[in-house]
């Protein structure tokens, strides 16, 4: 079992393709390249922490729909963009505002929104956040989890740690199946 987190992934919402600059000639598209680029990832006994705005539910059922098609045991962290609907689906293993986990010994804060500070961040707690699609320059020991900083995939605390240790975080050459999905 492997633990994932993701943000920002705004399934269904035809604004993100505008106003992200997000690589895809239609919102279809751009669905069907997260849907499969999270499957080739995560596994079924895998959890995935969803740092919020998960979907736009419009038609409604589509968030559901799209949500269905995710493996993995599933977390929402409530974001601004996220509706009722998508809150209250039963896929979802809970849903809240905020958590504070503990990965592999390390104790992390996640949240939607990026925090200037958090619940012992001077004792090497990580803040895990979402909401500002690569666009914050990142304080110590935060890091944004969102699809625009991760090549529209989910990822590890490990993968996170690593890229951060090389230098500022630039998304990785898109897979051959990813430029495949986002084409077709």
């Amino acid at each position: 079992m492997a633990i994932y987190f993701t943000a920002d992934t705004h399934f269904s919402d035809p604004r993100v393709l505008a106003i992200d600059r997000r690589p895809f000639p239609s919102l279809d598209a751009h669905d069907a390249a997260l849907i499969a680029l999270w499957r080739e990832i995560v596994g079924a006994d895998d959890v995935v922490w969803h740092l919020g705005d998960f979907a736009r539910d419009k038609p409604e059922g589509r968030a559901a729909a799209i949500l269905a098609q995710l493996p993995g045991e599933k977390h929402l962290i409530l974001g601004n963009n996220d509706p009722e609907s998508v809150a209250r689906d039963p896929a979802w293993a809970s849903v809240r505002h905020y958590a504070e986990i503990a990965v592999d010994g390390q104790r992390l804060v996640l949240c939607h929104y990026p925090f200037r500070t958090w619940r012992d961040s001077g004792k090497g707690v990580i803040d895990l956040h979402g909401h500002s699609h690569g666009r914050l320059t990142p304080i110590p020991r935060q890091y944004d989890v969102g699809v625009d900083v991760w090549d529209h995939r989910p990822v590890t605390l490990a993968t996170i740690r690593a890229r951060r240790r090389r230098g500022p975080p630039r998304p990785p050459p898109a897979s051959k199946s990813t430029a495949k999905s986002a084409s077709s």
